[in-house]
């Protein structure tokens, strides 16, 4: 990209239109789209307009069409649904609708039109792009617009956004309210799992989705659920035999409860609808079990988007408007999402199609079809929901190995859930599963037991680390270590863990040259709030500490509001990594995220200080800025906090907060616990393979490098990496990988933030075809 390219950014879109709006039913964090289209498009050059209840206000003109400041998507990052409105318009599927919308659009000059809703929405603003033409003739034709009105507007570019809960359209891997909409299940599930111990009860929830499982199967997945009903993959004919077997069965093994999760659009094989009501009276018929039914409506739709759906949220509307800007006659619509962490363009009638055959495939009965059309990411959640819910583990232990699962390095929330994704996959393959307390030190102490089936039993949702986690190294103790592994009889080993794990698995592969009885094959596992292990783009337990500082940024943004001219400075954890600072900055739309990855100088705090100063003459009288807990030695909290103060005597006052060890606790959330099971699934179905491979004359020796790995996720796909070649990628003084993705976000938060800077455009969305994507591999 030439360095002309770079700065026009800032020119793109002088002398353009954009509108935006949302349509069909609401979703947390259709607002930081918002947000992110007015802010980015203003930073272009361009005006933007809200169009206010959804198609509706586009048909009906006036003053629903109202030019957007800077200033008035202020404070509506952290509120659920969508501010400017939205309405189901029978008005616009009539050409005559779209003929006024076009007419109102015209008038302002407006050729840009920006969508955020679900397919239906989307299908209507193509439909609305290839009428344009036809619609400016007649409107011509009537005398309403003059012929230069029409040369101005020749064409309307479009792009969409995908906001839904029910996770339904085909081409993206997470449509912005989502993840919220888990969030607000889980924490009922959660709820509900209490109650339902105290009185030993079986609840079936039914949860939204439509004609889409996903809600359904993510949720069953994060709870543990007995059964999941989902439109996709029925049950077999005999399905309540066998459902019925499944709870006694579990009851059997000492569970007080079950939970069953029942999709809204759930159907048995000859398409007939299942309900909730349905299987409640079933158990109560067959088992006799008391029985509750709770459906959870609109609930989900509601409350507070989730940190992630913020930073999507925000991260689409960006793309979105350079998409728009970039657009000429010949592009299609397209849609902007994300694929693993990748910002994507895909054309928005190839999805919508894609999308369709969804559902005619379960109309057809195609069952198979449709699981394989919604994607890579859908197909890996129900093999792992089959494994660990649908296969009684083996009774005899013949010809099985054994693996240990320890965690290591400080505690993060859902590292339980790896535990216990790992031991059960293990049993399932009819291993002996030992798990041991303390990390490293409880390896070369012995604290190692064995572990059933119901011994991780309610695991996933519980914060922390259960089997306890110490930062100590093994390299100190690796005589007791040996003597344990043999004494033990251990195969293979699964470390969970942060930046300790990995550099506890670089040593135990040094000391193979010295102990043969290290040369067993180990694998590890990215759990730590800082996400700073060197192979993976995310780590267990950053989700969920983001989202807890996302929610106390919330709180002291809006004690700030109510003193007025206040600016909150707040530490976070992370060690020397900058991930949680800058990610929080984005989600709680701060001014300011100082890291190391970044180094600033006297001169930058002096112009955050100045931009503040600014910022304090305008409407929006607050301001918050986050410090990254390691990012200068000598510019402490204390250090910026007192600049702060002096600086802004007589024009705002400033307040600290260091979140401390809140950030390490809580309850995993639905991501923490989805990505902590399937990487534990994951790295349980390598260790075996890997454990086969390397049995030499009657005993495990493995030697090679790719026999000891971190599993991580990179860009799309689950991968394993030898931990000896992520060595040369490691900037082990400050314990962070050399290269960190996240670092292309830091332009994102500034321009939110109104600072005058160069959004390099270079790491750019170019438009991919859906159809290549589902048969790209390993996706997660």
């Amino acid at each position: 990209m030439t360095h002309e390219e770079h700065h026009a950014a800032k020119t793109l879109g002088i002398g353009k239109a954009i509108a935006v709006l949302t349509s069909g039913g609401d979703a947390q964090g259709m607002n930081a789209a918002v947000r992110a289209v007015v802010r980015v498009g203003i930073f272009t050059g361009a005006r933007v307009f809200f169009v206010h209840e959804g198609y509706q206000g586009l048909v009906d003109g006036g003053d629903n069409i109202k030019e957007a400041t800077w200033e008035s998507v202020s404070m509506m990052l952290q509120l659920g649904g969508t501010v400017i409105g939205s309405a189901r318009c029978k008005d616009f599927r009539e050409r005559e609708g779209r003929l006024r919308a076009a007419y109102n659009l015209v008038k302002r000059g407006i050729t840009n039109l920006c969508v955020i809703g679900g397919d239906g929405s989307l299908t209507g603003a193509d439909t609305f792009r290839s009428e344009w033409s036809d619609l400016l003739g007649d409107l011509q034709k009537a005398g309403k617009i003059t012929d230069e009105e029409a040369t101005k507007s020749s064409y309307l570019n479009i792009v969409g956004l995908v906001g839904s809960i029910d996770n339904d359209f085909c081409g993206t891997d997470m449509t912005i309210g989502t993840d919220s909409a888990l969030h607000r299940i889980i924490e009922i599930v959660d709820a509900i799992t209490t109650t339902a111990q105290s009185h030993q009860r079986t609840f079936v929830l039914e949860v939204m989705g439509r004609h889409c499982g996903y809600l359904a199967l993510v949720t069953s997945l994060s709870c543990g659920a007995d059964w999941v009903f989902i439109p996709e993959c029925p049950p077999d004919d005999d399905w309540e035999e066998h459902l019925c077997r499944r709870l006694s069965e579990t009851r059997t093994r000492g569970s007080r409860l079950n939970i069953i999760i029942v999709a809204e659009g759930a159907i048995d094989r000859n398409g007939k609808p299942i309900t909730s009501e349905d299987i409640k009276n079933l158990v109560v018929k067959r088992l006799g079990y008391d029985t509750r039914v709770t459906v959870l409506g609109h609930v989900q739709r509601g409350g507070t988007p989730s940190a992630f759906d913020r930073i999507l949220g925000s991260r689409m509307g960006v793309e979105a408007v350079m998409a728009l800007l970039e657009g000429t006659p010949d592009t299609p619509a397209c849609v902007v999402s994300l694929s693993g962490n990748q910002a994507v363009r895909l054309p928005l009638m190839e999805c919508v199609q894609v999308t369709k055959d969804v559902t005619k495939a379960m109309e057809e009965k195609k069952f198979d079809e449709a699981l394989k059309l919604r994607g890579r990411s859908f197909m890996n959640n129900w093999e792992v929901y089959k494994l660990l819910a649908h296969v009684r583990p083996p009774v005899s232990k013949s010809g099985s190995h054994t693996v240990a699962v320890m965690n290591v390095g400080a505690p993060a929330a859902g590292m339980n859930a790896a535990v216990r994704s790992t031991v059960r996959i293990g049993l399932i393959q009819g291993n002996r599963v030992l798990v041991v307390h303390d990390g490293f030190e409880g390896l070369a102490k012995g604290q190692i037991e064995e572990a059933g089936w119901s011994y991780v039993g309610g695991w996933t949702g519980q914060g922390g680390s259960k089997l306890g986690t110490k930062r100590t190294l093994p390299k100190k103790s690796f005589e007791q270590i040996s003597a344990n592994i043999t004494k033990f009889n251990i195969q293979g080993l699964v470390i969970i863990g942060g930046f300790e794990a990995y550099t506890g698995g670089l040593e135990l592969m040094e000391g193979r040259k010295q102990f043969d009885e290290l040369c067993i094959p180990f694998v590890v596992i990215p759990a730590t709030v800082s996400n700073n292990v060197p192979g993976s783009d995310f780590s267990v337990g950053a989700d969920t500490a983001l989202n807890t500082i996302c929610t106390t940024c919330d709180r002291i943004k809006q004690s700030a509001a109510g003193t007025k001219r206040r600016v909150f400075i707040i530490e976070t954890m992370g060690g020397y990594c900058g991930y949680l600072a800058t990610m929080a900055g984005l989600a709680a739309g701060a001014d300011a995220a100082y890291i190391f990855e970044e180094p600033f100088t006297i001169r930058d705090l002096q112009a955050n200080v100045e931009h503040l100063v600014q910022k304090m003459k305008t409407t929006v009288k607050r301001g918050l800025v986050l410090r990254n807990e390691k990012c200068n030695e000598n510019y402490t909290t204390d250090f910026i906090f007192n600049l702060y103060s002096e600086e802004g005597k007589g024009i705002f006052d400033s307040r600290k907060n260091v979140l401390g060890h809140m950030q390490q606790g809580g309850s995993p959330t639905p991501f923490d616990r989805n990505f902590a099971t399937k990487m534990g699934a994951k790295a349980m179905n390598w260790m075996s393979g890997k454990i086969k491979e390397s049995y030499r004359n009657g005993r495990i020796f493995a030697n090679t490098p790719d026999s000891g790995c971190v599993l991580g996720m990179r860009k799309r796909a689950l991968l394993f990496q030898p931990v000896t070649e992520l060595q040369g990628q490691t900037d082990f003084e400050h314990r962070i990988p050399k290269e960190q993705w996240w670092l292309k976000l830091r332009p994102i938060l500034k321009i939110l933030a109104k600072y005058e800077i160069d959004l390099d455009t270079s790491d750019h969305a170019h438009l991919e075809h859906i159809t290549r994507k589902r048969s790209g591999e390993g996706a997660v």
